[in-house]
């Protein structure tokens, strides 16, 4: 093994255009006008390669947040689409990897294999997949349905998914094509393969029309922490995107190492090493030179959000309407996961605070909704440096209070110290973002292994 110090993988995560939360659009230092401006993403991305960051993670929904009636909870909910936008980011950027959400339930393979085959192509093997399966009625409504597919399906066909698109990646062999003018040979026809899958949820013959990805597969990446996310992201994923600052300062050390060491034991029943998932809690810093600029930035924050989103937020995590509850009494009702057809592991956490702590709603929504950890630049270092040595992360999806001023934040003042510690790269060493994360190329299926001599 190398002697030399192990670096942690770091994404810069833009969950909605604005920053983290759905209200970051009304921080004072936001480009709340940019979020349909190609140069604001050309901009925000080019700094996080000037930051060295492993990639920029693009979350995506496919519906606008209205569930409740009054209207406010829309904010935040206009976005550009994901392959349109990464793929002209390719041409603006040179190293850092380009992720994006995309949903299994609300697609069909062959089209997410093209899309990121022709993705991880034109960025010369940047390109990342963040696995998601959906959550809401809402975005069932926009896609010939009136219900979400119930938990334990979704997932089932989020498997076989990416089974499927793996498969399809693997069409053409690495040499298939010849590209012989005086021969008039295109390819080697017995390097290129039909996938002829077929079961009860697809049918998909192949092969795909794009030769094969550089990366051999865009990096797999998925996000759930439920127990049947943790056992897709086990048995598919290269990157899990763990819970960090969702609900508040980031989870306690203890907690984030018992994620990390579960997802890490289920590997084994699937052939898999350890090293071959990188486990990235998320992380909100809001960062001040020192401890009082801190403070009145996370102040700043936390006055964002409107009592009316606040309830709404919390009614979306809880799956029922509680705008109409007393605000300074508990909930009148016992959160269940039976049942339960949204995020699980949103729902698992609310249920803890709830053990935890007699809480009112207005204090609940206030705590589900008070995101980040505030501090100064060698603070923040040393949180993430205990998390990372400590075993509990193999890096962070960094996310920011506001765009782009955050990212900048986090680029000239917290990179610097992480770098000085030994703990991230001060220049890239390669130039696929599998190459970033230290995650081997795939073999193609039907590559035949050469015997040795």
């Amino acid at each position: 093994m190398s002697s030399r110090q192990r670096q942690m993988a770091l994404g810069a995560m833009m969950y909605f255009p604005a920053g983290e939360h759905i209200s970051s659009w009304r921080h004072p230092e936001a480009d709340a006008h940019g979020i349909m401006d190609f140069n604001y993403y050309k901009q925000i991305v080019q700094t996080a390669e000037r930051g060295k960051f492993d990639m920029f993670f693009y979350a995506d929904e496919l519906y606008v947040w209205d569930r409740f009636e009054s209207g406010i909870s829309q904010a935040n909910s206009i976005r550009p689409e994901p392959f349109t936008l990464l793929s002209a980011l390719s041409v603006v950027t040179e190293r850092i990897g380009l992720a994006a959400t995309i949903s299994t339930t609300y697609n069909e393979p062959y089209h997410i294999a093209r899309k990121l085959a022709t993705l991880d192509h034109l960025s010369n093997g940047r390109a990342g997949w963040n696995i998601v399966t959906s959550q809401t009625d809402e975005e069932a409504r926009n896609f010939n349905r009136e219900k979400h597919l119930a938990h334990e399906n979704r997932y089932g066909r989020a498997g076989e998914f990416v089974e499927v698109t793996q498969g399809l990646w693997d069409s053409w062999e690495d040499d298939a094509l010849v590209l012989d003018k005086a021969s008039g040979t295109f390819a080697d026809k017995d390097k290129l393969h039909n996938l002829n899958h077929k079961s009860g949820e697809f049918a998909v013959r192949g092969p795909l029309n794009v030769s094969r990805p550089p990366q051999g597969y865009p990096v797999l990446i998925q996000a759930g922490a439920s127990d049947a996310g943790r056992e897709l992201a086990a048995a598919t994923a290269e990157v899990v995107f763990a819970p960090g600052t969702a609900f508040g300062p980031l989870d306690s050390f203890e907690e984030g190492k018992r994620l990390y060491d579960d997802i890490k034991a289920r590997m084994s029943k699937y052939g898999r090493h350890p090293d071959e998932l990188k486990i990235l809690p998320g992380f909100l810093p809001i960062i001040g030179r020192t401890e009082e600029e801190a403070a009145e930035r996370l102040a700043i924050v936390e006055d964002l959000t409107p009592e009316q989103l606040g309830l709404d937020l919390l009614s979306h995590y809880l799956g029922k309407d509680i705008s109409g509850y007393p605000l300074d009494e508990p909930l009148p009702f016992q959160p269940a996961l039976e049942g339960f057809n949204q995020s699980k592991s949103s729902l698992e956490r609310i249920i803890r605070l709830l053990e935890e702590e007699p809480l009112t709603i207005r204090q609940l929504y206030k705590r589900v909704n008070s995101r980040g950890i505030a501090g100064t630049p060698q603070q923040i270092a040393d949180v993430l440096e205990q998390w990372f040595l400590g075993g509990a992360a193999d890096g962070f999806n960094i996310m920011f209070p506001h765009l782009p001023g955050g990212l900048d934040d986090f680029v000239d003042l917290v990179v610097p110290e992480l770098q000085k510690r030994g703990l991230f790269r001060t220049e890239y060493t390669g130039s696929t973002l599998r190459s970033h994360l230290g995650l081997a190329r795939p073999v193609n299926r039907y590559t035949k292994v050469q015997a040795k001599a």
